[in-house]
């Protein structure tokens, strides 16, 4: 919230200058993000009065004009603005001046006409677009009153008030208004606000006589108040009015709009007029929309409403969307000349979930999500509808039209002084205490340490003792708390075991060279479909920000193959990536998924570079293949892996992927994707896994017990075996390690062949088997006995030949 300083003043004394009270606002607990003063870098910018305009003899569109600038003669000024005039009163810079972006005005000629200085718009004296009055967006800027010419412009305008941007947090919206930051730097400093409210005078007919209203559910406008001022003028602000506005950032528009708007400034309450004709009704409704029907709003826009809408209605068809923005059929104009003016409190949750629909966050509908004072809504009411009779001569008719009202009470905490000084560390006296809650303006009764503490309804924030000590925390000084070292005992960190696994498996992948990716838990509902290892049900987001991000993703692979295309069309084709990180799965009538924790990896491209020398190596199934039985050996389970060939998801390529599965239960996946997918996606070659953890770290483990080295020698033998095509390597070494004897140590496949020399449904493998006792050295007959078995249970069971 840009807080203007000047205005600041007027509500509280400030000891102190802008920049010192920014940094204690900001040691206090609202920080203050920046400074500024839009009359820095200008200088001589004075007022000045048109006293004559003639055409340019050598333009069609220039004007020279004699300008007052408070000198003994006028100016001679050359202006092409269209709606320059005689006797305005005008913004100019003189010959030496310097304007936005530091540009010096100088003496000139102009088409031959000598022009002594500049007639400026306001953006040329570096306000921003959006805060010039649209009536001057595309010429000069004209005062609305008779100014001395030769006045400092800069300060007529307000440019020379220093403006503090207020960081308000979503706890403190009691401070997004100038009144709640009045108190605030007066509870800093100690110095009360001084606010001053006058009465109002009911001049005109009974309301009850012109308006009624109705809220259909009071829990969606808790508080609903209107008043009607006939005979109204709407014309061009005052010049102070202006200032107040463009200095908050807010774009003057007419005199009722900115008394809207500066009520939101003053008091945090937003609120809103309708053109009581227009109405044509006599009667206002607060309702819940019904679907598709239908809004133009201020801004032109036409939008579809729903029942999850809040939306005031003449009593038949919406004029606002409460709490966000107005009906343009409903536009205060300049025929306007009976108003309804409106403060309210809305349901928070609705109106942000209206604004973030139609893309409508505005100052007010931040400050209805955030909270309002419930205690200032009628205030702020008559507050309103007093500057709107006085700045728009009309008449304030007798009475409120108030459908609901919330009764403002304050709230009752009890809190020991032993309680504060206990949480602070501090040794503060009952004293001090009750002087911070006096500054504070809270109303206090202390007896025997026990602070009874009346809270008002402007500070909603604070509801329970924890509130009440970090006020006086904020209040006292966080620079003057006692530093004390902590007394507790000390917990030694650890990780769990769940985090001690995860961290081991990123280890290990990385140690075979894979490099972490971190993708997003959102993503599109075809993307989160693939690669699933478990049926599940799929999660959308309610409110997504684009349709690449509405869905909880079910598998961590279409994440990694979104950056590997993103690298790849970047000609990085050497890749390998891996994610840990949780998936979303959902059955059943479950509401909320459930999270699992998976690791998946995808590679591409060569895993081994071509040098002097060896040649590239490209990655395969097996490359893959092993990375994952590295990992999944670390888990050291007692039930066993199994690969089986799989060729059930059309995304992987039928002869290179496998399931894995523990024991029966599938655990993951491994393979390359199908050529067809990986052409459509823009992906070369590309290998995949993608293991579920939580079975894997739910299983029962081996324990691992170190070994002494061997003192005896082992023994190896070789074995050549023609088996058919459909035997898998895994059937074999099972075989071989059921009947391979107490001293089988070891299996090693050292050939594959196919082709020449051999049937065409058949295949050679070729494997070493190591033998060892560790008591002593085996004989020979020890060894092929234990030999011939394995080559006997082989021809028998998986029907081999030995070559």
């Amino acid at each position: 919230m840009d807080v203007s300083y000047a205005w600041l003043q007027e509500l509280v004394d400030v000891p102190v200058a802008p920049t010192e009270l920014a940094d204690k606002v900001s040691r206090t607990g609202i920080e203050v993000e920046s400074i500024k003063r839009y009359a820095d870098g200008l200088k001589k910018i004075v007022v000045g009065h048109v006293l004559s305009l003639e055409p340019h003899p050598d333009s069609d569109h220039l004007q020279i004009a004699q300008v007052d600038v408070g000198e003994d003669e006028p100016r001679q000024i050359i202006c092409g603005a269209p709606n320059v005039g005689k006797d305005q009163y005008v913004i100019v810079a003189l010959p030496g001046a310097r304007i936005a972006d530091n540009v010096k005005i100088k003496k000139g000629k102009i088409r031959g006409v000598e022009s002594l200085g500049m007639i400026c718009a306001l953006q040329e004296i570096g306000y921003p677009e959006n805060v010039v009055p649209k009536a001057y967006a595309n010429g000069i800027y004209v005062f609305n009153e008779a100014i001395k010419p030769g006045s400092d412009a800069l300060e007529v305008l307000g440019m020379n008030d220093t403006i503090l941007d207020f960081e308000i947090t979503p706890n403190r919206a009691d401070a997004l208004g100038m009144r709640g930051v009045a108190w605030e730097v007066g509870a800093t400093y100690g110095n009360v606000p001084h606010f001053t409210d006058e009465s109002i005078q009911e001049s005109g007919q009974p309301i009850t006589d012109l308006l009624t209203a109705e809220v259909a559910d009071a829990k969606d406008a808790p508080s609903y108040q209107l008043r009607v001022v006939q005979n109204v003028q709407v014309k061009e602000s005052p010049l102070w009015l202006q200032r107040r506005l463009w200095n908050a950032g807010i774009r003057p528009t007419n005199n009722i709009v900115d008394i809207t708007n500066y009520i939101m400034l003053a008091y945090g309450q937003p609120m809103h007029a309708f053109d009581y004709d227009k109405l044509g009704t006599g009667k206002i409704t607060v309702r819940r929309a019904t679907d598709k029907e239908s809004l133009t709003t201020l801004d032109g826009n036409d939008h579809e409403l729903n029942d999850q809408d809040i939306v005031i209605t003449n009593g038949k068809i919406p004029v606002a969307l409460a709490g966000v923005m107005g009906g343009l059929s409903t536009e205060i104009t300049e025929s306007s000349q009976t108003v309804v003016l409106e403060a309210a409190d809305f349901a928070p949750v609705n109106i942000r979930k209206t604004a973030l629909k139609y893309n409508l966050r505005s100052q007010a509908s931040s400050r209805f999500e955030k909270g309002i004072d419930v205690g200032s809504i009628n205030q702020a009411l008559d507050e309103a509808a007093r500057l709107v009779a006085e700045l728009g001569t009309g008449d304030i008719a007798q009475g409120v039209v108030a459908p609901t009202n919330i009764k403002a009470e304050d709230t009752i905490i009890n809190i020991t002084l032993d309680r504060i000084n206990h949480v602070l560390g501090t040794e503060l006296s009952a004293e001090v205490v009750e002087k911070i809650f006096n500054q504070l303006g809270f109303g206090t009764r202390q007896e025997d340490g026990l602070f009874t503490v009346s809270i008002p309804s402007r500070r909603w924030d604070i509801a329970i003792e924890a509130d009440l000590v970090e006020e006086v925390a904020r209040i006292y000084g966080y620079d003057d708390l006692p530093s004390t070292l902590p007394t507790t005992t000390l917990t030694l960190g650890a990780l769990t075991p769940v985090q001690a696994r995860l961290k081991r498996s990123r280890q290990l992948l990385e140690g075979a060279g894979l490099t972490q990716a971190i993708t997003y838990g959102l993503t599109s509902p075809e993307k989160a479909s693939r690669f699933m290892l478990h049926d599940s049900l799929v999660t959308q987001v309610s409110f997504p920000m684009t349709t690449d991000h509405q869905t909880l993703r079910m598998n961590l692979v279409s994440g990694l193959l979104d950056t590997i295309a993103y690298n790849v069309a970047r000609k990085e084709t050497d890749l390998a990536l891996y994610e840990q990180g949780r998936v979303f799965v959902k059955t059943g009538d479950q509401v909320r998924p459930d999270e699992r924790e998976y690791i998946a990896g995808a590679v591409t491209g060569n895993v081994q570079l071509k040098d002097w020398q060896q040649p590239a190596q490209a990655v395969d199934f097996f490359t893959v293949k092993g990375i994952v039985e590295s990992l999944l050996a670390d888990f050291s389970l007692v039930s066993p892996i199994n690969f089986e060939a799989d060729a059930s998801d059309d995304n992987m390529h039928p002869g290179q992927t496998a399931a894995i599965f523990l024991g029966t239960d599938k655990i993951g996946m491994v393979g390359r994707l199908h050529p067809a997918f990986e052409k459509a996606q823009g992906l070369p070659a590309t290998f995949i896994f993608e293991l579920d953890l939580e079975p894997l770290m739910a299983a029962d483990k081996t324990e691992i017990i170190a070994q002494p080295a061997p003192k005896f020698p082992s023994v190896t033998r070789d074995m050549a075996l023609l088996v058919d095509k459909q035997v898998t390597n895994a059937q074999i070494e099972v075989v071989i390690a059921a009947h391979g004897g107490a001293f089988l140590k070891a299996v090693t496949l050292f050939d594959v062949y196919a082709g020449k020399g051999i049937a065409d449904h058949q295949k050679s493998l070729a494997y070493t088997l190591t033998y060892r006792r560790d008591d002593q050295t085996l004989t020979e007959d020890e060894v092929n006995a234990a030999f011939d078995q394995v080559l006997a249970h082989l021809i028998e069971e998986l029907n081999v030949t030995i070559r």
